[in-house]
């Protein structure tokens, strides 16, 4: 089977493209590579791997041909990058995604498997499933939640839509991040020995690990179209919902070292538990990590150099330097017409 992942040179989709290529599908890769191909060149010499530079905006139709099933995972990730440029945020999250649906389905795809995320819950209490009403808070949060709701009726007979609404992700990946929770704690941790919290550190937040994410994204893809069509699921577990400052206690435990910590940021108004029932009893789906596991492994390769930071782990700091730049080149290539 082929399978089309967009933006799969990214966080998840680096992991994810890899463990399709371990089991034996064909893999078209489409992504803008703001961060570089080294995210996925560890497989670059896998002949059942494809890449493909390009936006979900406008890229030819023809991305499509010969492809069964696609996983549409191209976004500008996380909340901070969605608010650099509310509009640029919705063109790409939300119509760039009901785009490669609309198209899909014209090409006869059958598989359609959307990333979303927890985030649009926003601040509730209790334990949410996927029948609760969302409260989005931030333009990346709306966006998702608009594009669940634009791609799912385009169920038929022929064309299989799902969602996954993936719970806050932590691990190591090809494309490393150090903006959300875990892998930043650890950053810190390992940097200046005390662990950085978001104030006021009483929000909770569901967890998974990027290993474990792709993995549902794979049992969304190879389940029963009975068991998916036109379904949302919450991807995560119930243990690994977390309060914000006893989860870093819980890093500093894991890594060995005293807890140390210190605040930053104003104080979080998303504040959030899911209930991940409904992928278990469906899909079988249970995590094969826990924050534990992924703390350790985070801080192993700092220490030992298989890892690091820099500009492009910080996703929104990433962008706004390609910004600045592009706003460089412009004003270089206008005065040297006027020169």
């Amino acid at each position: 089977m082929k399978v089309l992942v967009t933006g799969g040179a990214g966080y998840i989709g680096s992991v994810l493209v890899g463990l399709l290529l371990q089991k034996g599908y064909q893999v078209r890769c489409l992504d803008r590579f703001f961060f570089g191909r080294d995210t996925v060149s560890a497989f670059s010499e896998n002949e059942n791997l494809e890449l493909v530079q390009g936006d979900v905006r406008w890229i030819s139709p023809e991305v499509m041909e010969g492809v069964e099933a696609v996983i549409d995972m191209a976004a500008l990730s996380n909340d901070p990058s969605g608010e650099l440029n509310p509009e640029k945020t919705m063109e790409i999250n939300f119509w760039g995604r009901v785009r490669v649906a609309k198209v899909a389905r014209e090409y006869g795809v059958k598989r359609y498997v959307l990333a979303s995320s927890c985030s649009i819950y926003g601040f509730q209490e209790g334990l949410l499933d996927e029948t609760s009403t969302p409260n989005p808070l931030t333009t990346y949060a709306k966006a998702n939640l608009m594009a669940e709701q634009a791609v799912l009726p385009m169920q038929d007979g022929d064309f299989t839509p799902v969602v996954l609404r993936q719970a806050t992700v932590y691990g190591l990946s090809p494309r490393m991040r150090f903006d959300i929770a875990i892998n930043g704690m650890i950053l810190g941790f390992y940097k200046n020995g005390k662990i950085p919290i978001l104030r006021d550190g009483n929000q909770w937040r569901p967890f998974v690990h990027v290993r474990d994410t792709s993995k549902a994204f794979i049992m969304a893809l190879e389940a029963g179209a009975e068991q998916v069509a036109g379904q949302i699921f919450n991807v995560g577990s119930n243990s690994q919902n977390y309060q914000i400052y006893p989860l870093a206690e819980l890093v500093a435990e894991s890594v060995e070292l005293p807890f140390n910590y210190e605040w930053y940021g104003s104080p979080d108004n998303r504040s959030y538990q899911a209930d991940f029932g409904k992928i278990k009893q469906v899909l079988g789906f249970r995590p094969d990590y826990t924050p534990r596991e992924g703390a350790r492994e985070i801080y192993l390769a700092l220490k030992e150099g298989r890892v690091s930071d820099g500009m492009k782990t910080i996703t929104v700091q990433w962008y706004k330097h390609l910004l600045e730049m592009q706003e460089f080149i412009r004003q270089v290539e206008i005065d040297g017409v006027l020169l």
